[in-house]
């Protein structure tokens, strides 16, 4: 009897001994104000609004590029993505060539998911991979090659994938789109494109399952391709026009959403042991999602291009008094996630250096650190412009260092400075009235520019100065 009491005493601290499960949600192209809990007044999303009411929303999260891929090889890494020349978008071969990108991220390159894998925990990528395996590229390693012990994406990742139809109203038959990714990997499955995000959480309940009953700590990855376009909503919430038809899909993977969040929250071993964050890729496209109260969009070192909603879920293991908080001071990016996730499930991850810092005090809300270091980026070698319609030439390198942003082209010319504590849409350039740090952060920003492998921005930005011959009629 007395044996039993004490075991009975010992289960909640065998309970918070065991290593945490993480989830993580990296959404396609969505804006800062897209939830309806970041501001949206045009549609509401109210299973991830219920995250952020339990759990804490942070204002001041970054992602580490303006653009898919290089932003997910931050997160997958903990490191710039330029140091694996992953710089821009992955696309055809030659176009990779072209820009001077690899065509796929390097094996070696230190991932959250092997350290994790490497030190018991089931591992798996649903959804979205976009970081070698698309097109004509078709010899990149599969997504297991780096840490997941299961993987299932869509067209731009190889290995077994989920395939979009399409449906319009008034359609008799589907369509089909990317059906040459069928030889990217098998199985393949098609399903319509309005309910694939279901489709992938189909695919990582069963694995969080499977995991939980044998005892083991999970990592998922759950990257839709939602919110990107084009938008195929449900053919009965079709709209009109791009922010109509954008609109339609972000409710409806929300909705589709719903189902993997109840059945965290349904099981209490789930619930108080796993850590769930969601968060965006990079700014949405112009003219579907908003970006907020910041300037730019994808594509822009503006902060509309870089500046991600995020929130924090894990009622067991975030302090309690934070829950339905909103954390407006912690700075920090992407590629803190990784070294912050391993310091939560007490892993060392020796003979890696990462760019990121560990900011799981933040992520758990015991305090509001941010990271020390400041965050620079560099443009996709390919955007000096948004488009042919938005055809401003825009800096080539930002910085942030506390309320300070720096923005510059390659050589420090055009500073732009901006007091993001007072001036967050970043429309007061204040390089003039502030020269030193100016002087100060441009030479630590160059600094680290020269110290990346090089892409070729600085070609694609002269070219895309030339103008351009017009047609003849």
């Amino acid at each position: 009897m007395v044996r039993l009491l004490i075991l009975f005493a010992l289960l909640p601290l065998l309970s918070a001994s065991a290593q945490p499960n993480f989830i993580m949600v990296f959404i396609d192209d969505m804006g800062w104000g897209d939830f309806s809990c970041f501001g949206n007044k045009d549609a509401q999303t109210p299973n991830i609004d219920r995250m952020a009411s339990e759990g804490i929303r942070f204002e001041q999260f970054h992602v580490n590029s303006p653009i898919c891929s290089p932003s997910r090889c931050a997160l997958a890494t903990g490191q710039y993505p330029q140091r694996w020349r992953i710089n821009s978008y992955l696309n055809n071969r030659a176009d990779n060539e072209r820009r001077g990108c690899a065509q796929w991220l390097d094996p070696k390159a230190p991932t959250l998911a092997r350290i994790l894998q490497q030190n018991g925990y089931a591992t798996g990528h649903f959804g979205k991979w976009h970081l070698g395996g698309q097109r004509d590229v078709d010899d990149a390693p599969p997504i297991t090659a780096y840490g997941f012990d299961e993987s299932l994406t869509n067209f731009e990742g190889m290995g077994p994938k989920l395939l979009p139809l399409t449906m319009k109203p008034g359609d008799k038959e589907p369509g089909k789109i990317w059906g040459d990714a069928e030889r990217l990997g098998k199985p393949v499955t098609w399903m319509q494109r309005s309910k694939i995000t279901s489709g992938f959480i189909n695919a990582a309940i069963p694995f969080i399952d499977k995991a939980a009953a044998a005892k083991k700590p999970f990592f998922v990855n759950l990257w839709p391709d939602d919110v990107h376009g084009p938008w195929w909503p449900p053919t009965d919430e079709w709209a009109d026009g791009k922010r109509g038809l954008y609109l339609a899909v972000l409710e409806e993977m929300d909705r589709q959403f719903g189902q993997l969040f109840d059945h965290i929250r349904s099981n209490a071993e789930l619930r108080d042991n796993t850590l769930l964050l969601i968060c965006s890729d990079n700014g949405p496209e112009p003219g579907a999602g908003s970006a907020g109260p910041f300037r730019g969009s994808k594509t822009t070192l503006y902060e509309g291009g870089t500046r991600s909603p995020l929130i924090a879920w894990g009622p067991g293991l975030i302090d309690k008094a934070k829950a339905g908080s909103v954390n407006t001071t912690s700075i920090f990016a992407a590629f803190d996630i990784a070294p912050s996730l391993l310091s939560i499930a007490k892993i060392a991850a020796k003979d890696i250096a990462f760019d990121g810092e560990n900011i799981a005090p933040a992520l758990l809300g015991q305090n509001d650190v941010s990271r020390t270091a400041p965050i620079f980026w560099r443009r996709p070698p390919d955007r000096k412009t948004v488009s042919d319609k938005l055809p401003e030439r825009l800096p080539d390198l930002a910085m942030r260092d506390g309320n300070w942003k720096l923005l510059c082209d390659y050589d420090g010319t055009k500073p732009q400075l901006y007091d993001l504590a007072k001036d967050r849409a970043e429309t007061r350039n204040l390089a003039a009235q502030h020269t030193e740090p100016v002087a100060a952060m441009s030479k630590a920003l160059l600094a680290w520019h020269q110290s990346m492998p090089p892409d070729n921005g600085p070609a694609l930005g002269a070219q895309e100065a030339k103008p351009k011959d017009k047609k003849k009629p």
